[in-house]
């Protein structure tokens, strides 16, 4: 069955750096845009960036130019880089093929900044 593995979090302090991990199996990875999203605690899930079969790359506006999305089709796994971190970016993170499929969430990994 379709599976995302979301790893990669952790305590940062404000102004660092954290690469989060998504790997996936179950579906032909190559053949798939990858979604990241995020919720915090009392929010919304929230989209974070999408990167496209050919590796094009969307962001939402408060991660823009600080986060950056990548994909190995050879590991079947897509990064999110993410740089300049906010306490405001304190979320758990997610990852899966985006509204269209209704992929099961993952565990997720949880992403605190914090001083």
């Amino acid at each position: 069955q379709v599976q995302f593995v979301e790893s990669g979090g952790g305590l940062v302090q404000p102004g660092g750096s954290l690469r989060l991990s998504c790997a996936a199996s179950g579906f032909a990875f190559s053949l798939y845009g990858i979604y990241w999203y995020r919720q915090a605690l009392g929010k919304q899930r929230e989209l974070v960036g999408t990167i496209s079969v050919g590796g094009r790359t969307t962001y939402e506006d408060p991660v823009k130019g600080r986060f950056t999305l990548s994909r190995d089709n050879t590991k079947n796994t897509v990064y999110l880089q993410m740089n300049s971190l906010k306490p405001e970016d304190t979320a758990v993170y997610y990852c899966n093929r985006g509204p269209l499929f209704r992929d099961s969430w993952g565990q997720g990994t949880q992403v605190t900044v914090s001083s």
